[in-house]
Order: C-alpha cells, then structure tokens, then sequence
C-alpha cells in the first residue's frame, strides 16, 4: 500500500499513517513536550531526585551575570528570551502580513482571545477564593501553541482550514496578552532610582535598535548584539528580562534594503531551535513535580483545582460563548465551514497550557516551593484534560474527507 492511501475508504486512518502523524509535523513539538514533562516528573520522584534539584537550583560558582546564580534562572531568564523573541518575530509578521493584518479577520480571534484569558481567571479566583492564591490569577490564562496545533495535527484534513487559523491566532493573541500580564503584574523593582536608571538604558538602547530598522540596516548582526545588551538592561531593571525578546523583534525589518526578506528568515531558522530545544529545556526544568511531603489530599487542595478549572472551564466557557455572541449578533462570523460542535471543541483545546503557564507560575509563587508544585501540578491536570476532551470532541465532531478516485483505486489494487 503507497502512501497516500494509507487512510482506508471508511474514513479511518490506518495505524501506521497514525503514528506518522504523531512523530511529524504540527504534532512532533506537542509529543516531545509530553514526553519532557513526564521525564521531568520521572526525575523529580526518583532515586536521583536530589541531583535533578541540584542541576538546576545548585549555586553556581560562577557566573557572568551575578544575578543569574544558577541553571534554573539561566533558562528562565535567559533561554526563554529566545522563546519570546521568536513569539515577537510571528507576532510582527503577523500584524503587517498575517492573520493579524485585515481588521475583519483579527476581530474574531482577538475578542475570543481576550474572553479567554478574562474568563479563566475570574474561575480560577471564584474557585481558589483569593487570598494567598491571589497572584496565581495569570496562570490558566495561557495557550501552549504547540500542544494545541498538535492535537489538531492528529485529526489530519478533518477539521477546516479557518479553525487551525482560528486556533493559532487566538493563541498568538493570547501570547500578547501573557506578555503584557508579565510586564505589568509580575516585575519586582527593588529600588526605584535603581530601576529608572536601567529603565533609561533600556529605553536607549531600545531607540538605537529602531533607529537601525528607519534606517534600513540590512545587516543582521547589529540587531543581535543590541537585543543581548538590551536584555542585560532590562533584567537590572526588575521587569521580566524575557520581555526583551519581545521587544528586541519587533525591531527587525521586514525586509532588507534590497527588498529580501529579512523577519520571516529569522523567524523560520530560530523556530525549530525553539520548539525543539529551548521549551524543552525549559520543561524539564520547570515541569519536575516533587511528590515528597505531599499527601493525596494536595492534589484535591483549592490552587491545582483553580488552575485546573480555568484551563478547562473557563477557557473553552470565555472562548466559545464569545463566538458565538459575535456570530449572532453580526459583529463577526464564526470561521467558514465549521459547525459549532467543532468550534468548542478548538476552543476546548485552547485550555492546553504549558511553557506560558509553567513561566507564570513560577513568578507568581517565587518563594512559595509547595504552591510552585501545586501551580505544576493544575497545569499539567488542566493541559491533559482539555486535550483529550477537546481530541474526543472534534473527532466526534468532524468527518474525514471522502477518499479520492485515486485512493479509491489504489486500496482496491491493494486488496
């Protein structure tokens, strides 16, 4: 049997096509995500433990940064920079050439988007009930792409075009919203003559680099080491030093003087790097849930079911019902060829959330070790629930395509 006819008549994907949609693709990031988060609490419960939470919070003896003392904070602070200067790459693309360009187009996504974020915290507060939880409020907020684009991935041609594009810029959105609940609700300043005193060479630095993109400076190396710089400024200023990567690719030019390309370049050469190396880094850093001093009862405690409830209730409640309103009341269509059992379903998967979600939590709860792990432990609760609803209910939602003469032809050679 060829290839292209690996899906029997019936509809059905065979096994081996099914596998191969797993391992490749929109899927293969999401699978390896899974897989670093489980090794991750393999490592956490296991005999080795102790040197897992050595490796990433040991002292270390030395570093070029004094504030970045140990691995943990390196990835945190440093790698994820790569991360979110890559979200700021699509980001940009997006608004002037993407889905993000035509205001009818972005309308939808971006209200759903924001219903989205604004749903689940007002869950994740109605169930925590506040207090302690408090500043938790940000972390079902979040959207993990990946995770989301690759449950689409396995359902192959079955759902539309306009939901994948629905999905991903709802997601995209909702990075934007992450960013700026960063910016504003989690930086500490230590001391205010301090931080204006970074805050000033950030700003400058930040005008030099602008500077650079008015002037049409087609090299790329100059951006590089002004966004480096940048981030040092912006980590002594107390505000996130990941906020750098945002802002540092939103200078980069569109295009070189000579009319090549130059942000969608970039863009496509640091992304694999970031899908497949930096967040799973980053994972199996962040997502290690220590069991030890835990009893059954913790996992049933108000933070993990807050989180849990916000990723999967709110989410898809702030998204769905929000499409829906718009639809109805003519402010904007629900995407084309998609029935409205299939647009809960995506919206289902939009309560996946992980890396963001993973990143905030370890703000909101710095020195807070139990809170920290129980934040992980909602994420992960919430991420895997709202996949597999949101799997189930868009594969019972969508059919697959009918098979084409050519397969038709080719199954009945085979058989």
């Amino acid at each position: 049997m060829t290839e292209k006819n690996a899906t029997h008549s019936s509809g059905r994907m065979a096994p081996f096509a099914r596998l191969k949609a797993l391992i490749s693709g929109d899927a293969s990031a999401g699978v390896l995500l899974i897989i670093v988060a489980a090794a991750a609490m393999i490592a956490a419960n296991s005999a080795y433990a102790a040197e897992y939470k050595q490796l990433f919070y040991g002292h270390l003896h030395w570093s070029p940064v004094k504030k970045l003392d140990d691995l943990h904070l390196w990835i945190n602070d440093g790698l994820m920079a790569v991360f979110f200067f890559v979200v700021g790459l699509e980001v940009k693309r997006e608004i002037i050439t993407g889905s993000l360009a035509n205001a009818a187009a972005r309308r939808l996504p971006m209200v759903a988007a924001l219903a989205g974020m604004a749903t689940p915290a007002i869950v994740y507060m109605l169930v925590s009930g506040g207090g302690d939880y408090t500043r938790g409020w940000a972390i079902p907020a979040a959207t993990e792409i990946a995770f989301a684009m690759g449950v689409l991935a396995l359902l192959g041609s079955r759902v539309p075009a306009s939901l994948r594009l629905f999905l991903l810029t709802v997601a995209i959105v909702d990075d934007i919203g992450a960013i700026l609940v960063i910016a504003l609700f989690y930086t500490e300043i230590e001391s205010l003559s301090y931080f204006l005193m970074w805050l000033g060479a950030s700003a400058a630095v930040l005008l030099a680099m602008f500077g650079l993109n008015r002037a049409r400076f087609g090299a790329l190396w100059p951006y590089i080491l002004l966004t480096v710089v940048l981030w040092y400024c912006v980590l002594n200023t107390g505000v996130h030093a990941t906020i750098a990567g945002v802002l540092a690719a939103f200078t980069i030019p569109l295009r070189r003087p000579n009319g090549e390309p130059m942000l969608e370049p970039l863009e496509h050469g640091l992304a694999p790097w970031s899908a497949y190396l930096v967040v799973p880094i980053f994972g199996f850093a962040n997502a290690g849930v220590s069991f030890a001093g835990m009893s059954p009862s913790n996992l049933l405690d108000p933070l993990p079911i807050a989180i849990a409830a916000g990723l999967v209730i709110g989410k898809q409640l702030g998204s769905f019902a929000t499409v829906f309103v718009a639809d109805k009341s003519g402010f904007a269509p629900k995407p084309a060829g998609a029935s409205g059992a299939a647009i809960w379903g995506v919206t289902i998967l939009c309560g996946i959330g992980f890396a963001m979600s993973l990143f905030i939590g370890e703000l909101a709860f710095p020195r807070f070790p139990l809170l920290k792990e129980e934040a992980k432990i909602g994420i992960l609760m919430g991420s895997a629930a709202s996949a597999i609803l949101g799997y189930t209910v868009l594969a019972l939602a969508t059919k697959a395509p009918p098979a084409t003469n050519d397969q038709t032809s080719d199954l009945q050679q085979t058989a």
